[in-house]
């Protein structure tokens, strides 16, 4: 054996064991690739640092900054709202969502796009829901890749294996070749996921919660967080009465958070605000108190309970600490002096003076430095709130998303990025191209462009693309690939195709998969013309296959979605190891009943 597929072997074995063993870093472990690489001698210095121009890369850097555009444009806020409300706020109905929908779109996009557009919603509804991004996370990109295996534009993989079948005299597979097996395969990782993800997916990291996080807050002044909403029928005695008229903290301990009058959200109602036929309301406090307050007034419980509490709630509004500060134009007067929730347009939910904590009759308590208020109102108007010299704000605020306006603009972008890829072009320049957009256009910066990119990602692609280069250069790929298909030759077929599959499998896990099925459709069309079997469907094998890679964070989707979700390379051995077999069983056994 020559020294170097030796060299390329033993580099080989070191990145497997210190990806199963954790005990480096991922994105340092890719480095260490590359540099034992090159210092063997394996790969030039050009391919050495090829990777950090590969199509691959770049792709992922644009879909990082087209991702951050939609989101900052307000998109997602509105997408997510729409999914809670046909999903609800349930794990598995989540998850179920999340997979199709993502699953179906890589069918015909690609499928590290389909997922980036999903990606932000998905985050905001685990927010919201309290649950864990690595519960939903995981199970989208995982359906993203398993989606590309629907059509025969759904994966690059598929495209190159039509090429190399052309390029043989054979005749390609229609567009709807792998419709069923990818039917299948995408029905199977759902049903996975909804049985066994129990079992198989992490149950999440909480992080320690920052000082006046929404979390912090609730913990820290015991808040009230059951959000209740009200529709009020032309019968209800409430019609036609001022809020103030109302008593609803003396008498019911609860909080009128914002009236909703047909699409219209108003937060905080001045004391004055007339309460009419046709609005909705929104209340903060026990249930039991709002479901008394109901029956005093007839008011009839809104059925779409989740989408109005996203909508009024979630991304749009919180709760928030303000100090008053010392020698404040506004101290010793009181919050009706002031005509706090006119002025500001925040909801009052306590006072804490002169360490005594108020809940209910605070309103006409003279304020003094070094008060606190805990509010809940719109970001952007607790923002104004924090511009008032009488107030510091102690309560950490995001960024104010880009005007609404802007999100045609970003929508556009991100369309036009992804329908350019489907046209010939390659999906770097497509994407990039949208990005651009992006930022010429205004809907992100060119600093925050930066920022939204994710290198730990990025790092760890560049450097496992001069593996796949090393290996198919050296000749180890195509030593290993003529080995183990001479040892399954004469099997039967059925273990000769899981053994093409896993083989394939194998490739994919640490090079393109392009790479794999560039190297191992001529061998697999020799194996057809010597074993008599149809040497398109071995071809379609691993042309199919080329997409079973679950089982460590080498595929871009996997890479890019290891960080939200907060996953170590065990996580995806756990999770992806069951599904690679039920793949191969899947893929072996329809090629064997359409093709044998």
């Amino acid at each position: 054996m020559e020294t170097e597929i030796i060299l390329m072997l033993l580099v080989l074995g070191v990145t497997v064991l210190l990806f199963i063993t954790e005990a480096i870093r991922v994105d340092v472990v890719a480095l260490l690739v590359l540099v034992m690489l090159f210092w063997f001698g394996l790969v030039t210095p050009v391919e050495a640092f090829s990777g950090f121009a590969s199509n691959a890369v770049i792709a992922v850097i644009s879909i990082m900054i087209l991702g951050r555009g939609i989101e900052r444009t307000g998109i997602m806020g509105r997408l997510s709202r729409s999914i809670v409300g046909v999903a609800g706020t349930d794990e598995k109905r989540l998850l179920a969502t999340f997979s199709a929908v993502v699953g179906g779109l890589s069918a015909f996009m690609q499928n590290i796009g389909s997922v980036a557009l999903f990606l932000p919603a998905l985050m905001r509804i685990s927010k919201r829901t309290k649950i864990p991004p690595s519960r939903l996370v995981m199970p989208m990109g995982f359906s993203a890749i398993l989606g590309g295996t629907l059509t025969m534009i759904g994966s690059s993989a598929l495209i190159i294996q039509n090429d190399l079948l052309a390029a043989s005299g054979l005749e390609p597979f229609g567009f709807f070749a792998v419709t069923p097996v990818g039917l299948i395969l995408l029905v199977s990782g759902i049903l996975y996921f909804l049985l066994l993800g129990d079992y198989v997916l992490p149950g999440g990291r909480p992080e320690g919660r920052r000082p006046g996080s929404q979390e912090d807050l609730v913990e820290t002044w015991q808040l009230p967080t059951g959000m209740h909403h009200y529709h009020i029928p032309p019968d209800s005695s409430l019609n036609g009465k001022e809020r103030e008229e109302v008593r609803l903290k003396a008498e019911y301990a609860l909080h009128l958070l914002a009236i909703t009058d047909k699409r219209d959200v108003f937060y905080a109602p001045w004391r004055h605000t007339p309460l009419r036929a046709g609005q909705s309301i929104t209340l903060l406090g026990k249930t039991e108190d709002a479901a008394r307050f109901a029956s005093d007034f007839s008011l009839v419980r809104r059925p779409d309970q989740a989408r109005l509490s996203a909508e009024v709630g979630g991304e749009n509004a919180g709760f928030a600490e303000v100090l008053v500060r010392p020698h404040a134009p506004l101290a010793g007067k009181s919050l009706r002096e002031i005509t706090f929730r006119k002025t500001y347009g925040v909801e009052p939910i306590l006072l804490s003076s002169r360490d005594a904590e108020m809940r209910m009759d605070f309103f006409d308590v003279p304020l003094s430095a070094g008060d606190i208020i805990v509010v809940f109102g719109p970001w952007n108007n607790i923002r104004a709130l924090a511009g008032d010299p009488s107030f510091v704000l102690s309560t950490p605020v995001d960024e104010p998303a880009v005007q609404k306006e802007k999100a045609p603009i970003a929508l556009l972008c991100f369309i036009g990025g992804i329908a350019l890829t489907l046209t010939g072009i390659p999906i770097a320049m497509g994407l990039l191209t949208g990005a651009l957009a992006m930022i010429l256009t205004g809907v992100l910066g060119i600093d925050e462009a930066y920022r939204s990119i994710d290198w730990k990602t990025v790092f760890l692609l560049a450097g496992l693309i001069p593996l796949g280069i090393a290996m198919i250069n050296t000749g180890t790929a195509s030593l290993i690939a003529a080995s183990l298909l001479s040892l399954i030759g004469g099997a039967h077929p059925v273990l000769l195709f899981i053994g093409i599959g896993a083989l394939t499998t194998i490739f994919t896990l640490f090079m393109s998969n392009m790479g794999a099925v560039v190297i191992l459709v001529p061998i697999v069309l020799l194996v057809g013309a010597e074993t008599g079997i149809d040497p398109r469907g071995l071809a379609l094998l691993v042309g199919i296959s080329a997409s079973n890679s679950f089982i460590l964070p080498t595929h871009q989707v996997n890479a890019f979605l290891m960080s939200p979700g907060g996953y170590h390379n065990r996580d995806y051995l756990k999770a992806g190891g069951i599904l690679t077999i039920l793949y191969l069983i899947i893929v072996s056994g329809w090629i064997y009943l359409v093709f044998v």
